[in-house]
């Protein structure tokens, strides 16, 4: 019974601003630079993917908060001559031009960026793919490199994979890979209960999830090679929650004798150090300050919330408290001074509860609700620190939610039919 109410807690915590000490929310770019969108995509080999690529650079360019965009209801030639005085006219700052085509290999998409201002061909790229079905990477790199062009804040993140774990059927669940918007999915992991994946790398060419086997087992399973290796198993539950800039160090959460705590796993000697003595339950450990602390989760106060250890562990230093409103903070991510954590705020023994994200700064009295209803859990922040992921429950579906913290824009992307498990990008 123990490890059924042990396992349930720790599923609960799972699912469950470049800003100085006043948040300054919203930056002020002035007037955004006006963008037109055009398709040139017109030959019958160019027309399918060169259609999917110019709407999702649209919805891109619309994501960054950069730029007010705008897009040509039909194809045009791309011999077609630009009357730059016509777009000034207009107040149209710049002109992007795409199209993409199958070709024996691969799916080839250009770029071309005009600047109405100078009357210049200012960017000019191509970009590859030998898997056609992953075409929303393409537009994302474009959008990345136009907004690059106006030396806006960087978007990077638009380009990272997410991996997400997601139920099939009750008590089986598969692992995928996708882009931000789940245009792109492929599946990776199947057959039984695979839970809480998580990068390995930067390069995001592996990553640990969590296979229900006789015991909890970790698995790390490289993409390049398609090699799925065990890496070690427990008693009651084993989960990775986070993994050191080198990749070198793994923080998990194990319950070899029933008790979750958080343990440092180094990579080449395998050596496992327990960092967290509490009699009750700590989970989701994350590296933080230059990996010189743990963030975790924790029952201490008789119900969860977020505090900080040493990394040499809690024998070493005193826990520290790290969030002081709500009563039942189930997740967090950091990111420098700032902390963003899911809270929930209502006790429904038959309904589904309200869990919202909260964003706050360790060095004031800051504190930023950033949703309003429903079930908002596993925030992550990107690694600039300007925009948030997390997962939204609705119904029997869930969905991958961005927030652009100094935009004031929050988006959705539904994973059709059904439930996220747990994702990391």
């Amino acid at each position: 019974m123990k490890k059924i109410c042990l396992l349930l807690f720790c599923v609960s915590f799972a699912f469950a601003e470049p800003i100085d000490a006043t948040l300054e929310v919203v930056k002020k770019f002035g007037n955004l630079p006006n963008i037109l969108v055009q398709n040139t995509g017109r030959d019958y080999s160019q027309k399918e993917y060169s259609q999917r690529i110019f709407k999702m650079l649209i919805a891109d360019l619309k994501v960054t908060g950069h730029f007010a965009t705008q897009e040509s209801q039909e194809s045009v030639s791309s011999a077609m001559v630009l009357n730059f005085d016509e777009y000034r006219k207009s107040k149209i700052d710049l002109i992007a031009r795409v199209n993409a085509e199958i070709t024996k290999d691969n799916l080839e998409a250009k770029l071309q960026l005009y600047d109405a201002n100078t009357g210049l061909l200012a960017l000019s790229k191509e970009y590859k793919t030998n898997n056609a079905e992953s075409y929303p990477f393409l537009a994302h790199k474009m959008a990345i490199d136009i907004n690059d062009y106006i030396k806006a804040p960087k978007v990077d993140w638009m380009e990272r994979m997410v991996v997400l774990s997601h139920y099939t059927t009750p008590g089986e669940s598969e692992i995928l890979t996708s882009d931000y918007t789940l245009t792109y999915k492929k599946r990776i992991v199947s057959g039984g209960l695979n839970i809480f994946p998580k990068w390995a790398n930067e390069a995001q060419t592996a990553f640990y999830y969590t296979k229900y086997l006789d015991k909890p087992t970790l698995f790390r399973f490289d993409l390049t090679n398609g090699q799925n290796q065990k890496i070690l198993d427990s008693n009651g539950m084993l989960v990775a929650s986070d993994v050191s800039q080198d990749s070198t160090k793994v923080l998990l959460t194990m319950a070899p004798n029933e008790q979750a705590d958080i343990y440092l796993y180094d990579v080449s000697s395998r050596n496992l150090t327990r960092l967290t003595k509490y009699s009750g339950i700590d989970v989701s450990g994350n590296f933080i300050e230059d990996e010189k602390r743990v963030m975790f989760i924790s029952d201490r106060l008789g119900y969860p919330n977020v505090f900080a250890i040493p990394l040499s562990g809690e024998a070493s230093g005193a826990v520290e408290q790290m969030v002081y409103h709500g009563r039942n903070n189930n997740a967090a991510s950091a990111n420098g001074n700032y902390i963003v954590y899911s809270s929930r705020e209502t006790s429904d023994e038959f309904n589904r509860n309200t869990f919202n994200l909260y964003l706050i700064s360790t060095k004031s009295d800051f504190i930023r609700r950033l949703s309003a209803n429903g079930v908002n859990q596993l925030p992550r922040f990107s690694k600039d620190g300007e925009t948030i992921m997390y997962v939204k429950h609705e119904g029997n579906q869930s969905a991958l939610g961005i927030i652009r913290l100094n935009y004031n824009k929050t988006l959705l992307f539904p994973l059709s039919g059904s439930t996220i498990q747990s994702m990391d990008w």
